[in-house]
């Protein structure tokens, strides 16, 4: 064998690797009973947070909205 092959070989023996295993050969996770599970708790900082993601959410589809608008033509000649 030649001394490039040996260190390639003693390079991928020595590298970290992963099992890869496919869904179908996977098991099963087990059920959760979600009836007895509560509502998750939030902080006021990520009510706070959620609510303006919402907020920006809207304005962002309310513009693209009236931005579609302008190129159909629905406000006249732009």
């Amino acid at each position: 064998m030649s001394r490039m092959i040996e260190l390639n070989e003693t390079i991928l023996d020595e590298r970290p690797g992963f099992t890869i295993v496919h869904p179908l050969d996977d098991a099963p996770e087990q059920k959760v009973d979600t009836e007895h599970l509560g509502a998750m708790r939030m902080t006021k900082t990520v009510r706070v947070c959620l609510y303006t993601l919402r907020g920006y959410l809207l304005l962002m589809f309310g513009m693209l909205a009236l931005r579609v608008l302008q190129l159909a033509g629905a406000f006249g000649k732009t």
